[in-house]
């Protein structure tokens, strides 16, 4: 399968809520997507479409294809823990998300393309691969013959980020993620524990 590139509205429709963030599209209709979408009646889920609904949501909301989000979860249910939220923080170091979470994107997707376009560096060098899994302690960087790009403009007039896990500095145009964060601080709302029981079927 592979990523999906539609409209963010029409998946956002399709879980009842906005999963990119803000979408003024999402608050007009919040109700699925289709001819009939606001007269449907939302029928009573199974079990198993409850969870498998909630992994696509994370899915959808990272932008993560289903074999390397099953290598995260397995990564995740064999280090000590819940593995849930393990599972969330190994999301929540990947590159392209760190970006995002910055403020240095406006979207997981455009964060994706700043990497692939190699504008991005790790401890001062250049990784084009949105998957990378950051450590704490790495330093984020923008490339310096990219800082004079128009998209690059306000990250030299950005504040501290929203994120208690990160830091940035201005002056330097570097960031740094400071540690994998706990789960009460990650903003998504996420009922891990059906992906969890999912995945242990």
């Amino acid at each position: 399968m592979a990523r999906y590139r539609g409209p963010k509205t029409k998946i956002s429709r399709k879980f009842g809520e906005s999963i990119h963030g803000f979408d003024k599209y999402f608050e007009r209709k919040k109700y699925p997507p289709g001819q009939h979408g606001n007269q449907r009646r939302r029928k009573v889920k199974s079990e198993y479409a409850t969870q498998l609904m909630e992994k696509q949501k994370m899915k959808y909301t990272y932008g993560v294809l289903e074999k390397p989000f099953r290598n995260l979860y397995d990564k995740a249910s064999r280090k000590k823990g819940i593995t849930g939220a393990i599972l969330l923080q190994l999301l929540e170091a990947r590159l392209d998300n760190t970006v995002f979470r910055l403020g240095l994107a406006s979207s997981r997707r455009f964060a994706r393309q700043m990497v692939n376009h190699k504008h991005i560096t790790v401890n001062g060098k250049i990784v084009n691969i949105p998957s990378y899994s950051l450590k704490p302690g790495d330093q984020l960087g923008i490339k310096l013959k990219s800082q004079g790009m128009e998209m690059f403009n306000e990250a030299s007039e950005m504040g501290a980020p929203q994120h208690k896990w990160l830091e940035w500095d201005a002056a330097k145009l570097t960031g740094v993620f400071v540690n994998y964060p706990e789960r009460e601080v990650i903003p998504e709302k996420f009922e891990e524990h059906l992906i969890v029981e999912l995945y242990s079927k």
